[in-house]
């Protein structure tokens, strides 16, 4: 046993890295290291033998393990030192400028909206990416025969064979944040849902993912008058022109009865669009009076309260406001489109301050 501890003692002292203690780790005390063999024949040696190696290999372990310990702190002081000697800043070096970073024009566009509807009252309502069925198209009044439940169009969820749970999506509007807003706090109520929605198209003008803000009052004397109000003191102030035209065309959507189109005065001018004058017009939203069955399926009596919803792409108004020509450019993290269209991180839009400074 003292050649045992001698062998391993001296050994540990001279070994180089943290490889070679492990090797001499499991060499002396592993599971069949000469230690722990030694222990085994205990079984072997008569009471009054055992009462006296026991305590000796015990001993003998428990110096291997202090030594294994104690060289291995030293070779990472030895490591420490070694980076510390080798690595070092000279801290008198003339700092580099300071680079700020820039707000993407989607997260402008977001905030500058949400600003311009708080003014008028609407809360912020959010909702999950990933939807039911039920929420993303039978809660709003959508058809099982319509074009967008098709798999060309929308984008869903894998289930497994015998899965008779009701089919996921990813959400094609921000509408089911509608019906969970109705359903958790009913009526009145007055909301805006801006977030990612997903549908399966892509070139100059879609992409599989972009951005929708959609809106919500509801309450017992609200008709289309105020719709058209809301609007035009939005368009107004988003695109900081006043007196702007709208023309409400009429249309259908599933969700709304009656529907409308919004359209915004502009013009064209050597190849610029200029938005709030001329005599031409240019599609921006839709819009109606909210469904009487999608007032329903947001547990909200038809017969008691009414209300108008629209909506429209954030992608696409920031577009317009700002010049952009190419939707795909905003997901292609080109840092160098970012520094030309991007906005200050400190400019926070607010109505009195305004907002895209």
């Amino acid at each position: 046993m003292d050649d045992l501890r001698d062998t391993y003692l001296a050994r540990i002292a001279d070994a180089a890295d943290e490889a070679t203690l492990e090797a001499l780790r499991v060499e002396a005390v592993g599971k069949k290291g000469a230690v722990s063999l030694k222990m085994r024949e205990l079984g072997k040696m008569s009471p009054e033998e055992r009462q006296v190696m026991g305590p000796k290999l015990n001993a003998l372990k428990d110096e291997i393990n202090s030594a294994l310990a104690a060289k291995k702190a030293a070779l990472a002081d030895a490591a420490l030192d070694e980076r510390l000697r080798t690595e070092w800043l000279d801290v008198t070096l003339p700092a580099r400028l300071r680079r700020q970073g820039t707000i993407h024009p989607i997260s402008q566009v977001t905030e500058e909206v949400t600003a311009i509807f708080a003014d008028m009252g609407f809360a912020v309502a959010e909702g999950p990416q990933i939807d039911t069925d039920w929420y993303n198209f039978d809660a709003l009044n959508i058809p099982s025969h319509h074009p967008a439940r098709a798999e060309m169009d929308t984008f869903y969820m894998h289930r497994a064979e015998g899965d008779d749970r009701p089919p996921h999506v990813l959400r094609t509007h921000t509408s089911p944040v509608q019906i969970r807003h109705m359903e958790k706090y009913g009526a009145p109520c007055r909301i805006i849902a801006p977030g990612r929605v997903y549908r399966a198209d892509f070139d100059q003008t879609h992409t599989p993912m972009f951005h929708q803000v959609e809106g919500l009052a509801l309450d017992k004397d609200i008709s289309m008058a105020n719709l058209k109000w809301v609007l035009e003191e939005f368009f107004a102030a988003f695109f900081e022109v006043d007196g702007i035209k709208t023309r409400f065309r009429a249309s259908h959507f599933p969700f709304t009865e009656p529907s409308a189109e919004v359209d915004i005065q502009c013009s064209w001018e050597g190849g610029q669009l200029k938005i709030g004058e001329g005599d031409g017009w240019l599609e921006v939203l839709g819009s109606g009076m909210v469904h009487p069955k999608v007032l329903q399926a947001g547990g909200v009596d038809p017969a008691e309260w009414q209300g108008f919803a629209f909506g429209m792409g954030i992608d696409r108004i920031a577009m317009l406001k700002y010049g952009i020509p190419d939707l795909r450019a905003f997901f292609d993290s080109d840092l160098r489109w970012l520094r030309h269209y991007g906005f200050g991180a400190l400019d926070v839009p607010t109505l009195h301050g305004g907002l895209s400074r």
